[in-house]
């Protein structure tokens, strides 16, 4: 019997019809993943119906905002799954679209695929607000999840967590995505809570080749100014079957690039 492989990626689109138009779908065809995880959607449910609910035979499960071309997660599988979680009960951030949950549950597993979209607060005061009131709420949501199951988490996290993680570390201890508060959520997410940053098992050192997002403003992505804010979080047993990660730069559909990791595991 030879190994059994499965692929998972998470991409910030920046407009699934905008990351369609770019070509995703063909990279999607040609890559073959067995999941992806989607973030910033920015669609409704009527613009993604009869279009966008499969992607190179993946069916798509979706978590749409109230407010129209904001926000909004998606989670396209291979796999069928034996439930779908939207939302993660809290009323603020559940009205913004930013959680589905793909359950594959079997008598001798429960096992989660989530996508989620965690706020940015770089727009000013209000949304750094919202962010911090958003970590607050979904560190205890993990908690009480991993309690109970398998998972990984997948998405833009908008926070990067250590020097390492952005090439400006030393300009933007001021600013949202690498503020001392956010950072140490992260630390907290992965020493107390016990959860596993999986790129960073894989990759402990990289720098240059980490970044996932770079600003649209002067050459950031010429000159590779980026930063590392999507991410697979997983479970101790789950981290521990993931065998590589890679970063695609080839092809740009959005302002984030995919980030696919292989886990050694039957599905």
């Amino acid at each position: 019997m030879g190994k059994s492989f499965f692929k998972l990626t998470s991409l910030n689109l920046n407009g699934i019809r905008s990351a369609a138009s770019k070509g995703v779908e063909a990279w999607l065809a040609q890559t073959s993943p067995d999941c992806i995880c989607v973030q910033e959607v920015k669609a409704q449910a009527p613009d993604v119906h009869g279009r966008y609910d499969a992607l190179a035979g993946l069916k798509g499960h979706f978590h749409f905002a109230q407010k129209k071309g904001y926000s909004g997660v998606g989670a396209f599988s291979r796999h069928e799954p034996s439930d779908v979680i939207v939302g993660f009960g809290c009323e603020e951030f559940d009205a913004e679209g930013r959680y589905v949950e793909l359950r594959f549950d079997t008598p001798q597993r429960k096992f989660s695929i989530i996508s989620c979209y965690f706020p940015s607060g770089s727009s000013g005061e209000e949304r750094q607000q919202a962010k911090f009131r958003f970590l607050d709420v979904f560190d205890p949501h993990l908690v009480a999840l991993k309690r109970e199951r398998e998972f990984v988490l997948c998405g833009d996290i908008n926070i990067a967590h250590k020097e390492q993680d952005l090439k400006n570390w030393k300009g933007n201890q001021k600013n949202s995505g690498f503020l001392p508060e956010e950072r140490a959520w992260m630390t907290k997410l992965l020493s107390e809570t016990g959860l596993v940053d999986v790129y960073r098992h894989l990759h402990p050192e990289t720098t240059d080749d980490c970044y996932t997002w770079w600003s649209n403003r002067g050459q950031a992505y010429a000159k590779n100014v980026g930063w590392r804010l999507d991410y697979q979080i997983a479970t101790p047993s789950i981290a521990r079957t993931a065998r590589e990660a890679a970063i695609y730069k080839t092809t740009r559909f959005s302002d984030h690039a995919p980030l696919t990791i292989a886990y050694e595991m039957a599905f």
